[in-house]
């Protein structure tokens, strides 16, 4: 969707700085904040579109003036709301008040490293070829879904060369609506920066985005 966190190509918000020596969090309550995102996660009651999207869909003005790790609170407990794991009032004074729903997994600490370095493999088996190949010339569609997309808003409508195939993998935008299993072939896209920015784009720059194939169409 067109929310918030849609920014590139975007201007008035001033220059991107770079913090020196930057510390991993700024305050004790990001890395709680990270710690409580990660184990709900792990709970079974989502999957990361669902999370991403319950983010993108916060309102705009309070996804851009929102710290980091607070637009990843109000998300988790937009998913909680929304599947009765926390009532409003639990969220407001800080206590239970409702018998907790059952859960398909509690992420206990000793097994936090393990299973984030597992991680969740998106890869899907295909039994499909893809309908691109490396060097050929793509045009991306130019829609605006009101619900999750991996496809910037900044890229849309421009046409760029596929530099690689990336397998076949979950697809964003089914999941976000809770369809998991539905899978498209991924491949790896380089957009010219004038393509994107225009002519006063420097011709040497350039942009690779993944991209799946319903994002794509031949040039």
């Amino acid at each position: 969707m067109n929310g918030g966190q849609d920014l590139g190509g975007m201007q008035g918000f001033g220059p991107v700085v770079e913090e020196a020596d930057e510390p991993q969090f700024h305050a004790h309550w990001e890395a709680r904040a990270m710690a409580m995102v990660v184990a709900l996660g792990a709970a079974g009651k989502w999957n990361i579109d669902q999370s991403r999207h319950a983010r993108e869909s916060l309102p705009p003005a309070d996804y851009l003036r929102f710290p980091y790790y607070r637009i990843w609170v109000e998300g988790v407990c937009k998913l909680m709301l929304e599947r009765g794991m926390v009532m409003p009032a639990e969220l407001e004074n800080g206590t239970m008040l409702e018998e907790p729903l059952e859960i398909a997994r509690i992420l206990r600490a000793e097994d936090v490293e393990a299973v984030l370095i597992a991680g969740g493999p998106a890869d899907r088996p295909s039994t499909s070829q893809p309908k691109l190949a490396v060097g050929d010339v793509t045009t991306t569609i130019n829609a605006h879904p009101s619900g999750h997309t991996r496809l910037p808003r900044y890229a849309r409508g421009r046409s760029g060369t596929v530099s690689a195939i990336l397998g076949h993998h979950v697809f964003p935008d089914k999941a976000a609506k809770g369809e998991a299993d539905v899978a498209h072939w991924l491949y790896q896209v380089r957009f010219s920066a004038r393509e994107l920015w225009g002519a006063q784009a420097d011709p040497r720059d350039g942009v690779t985005l993944d991209l799946w194939e319903p994002y794509l169409v031949a040039a």
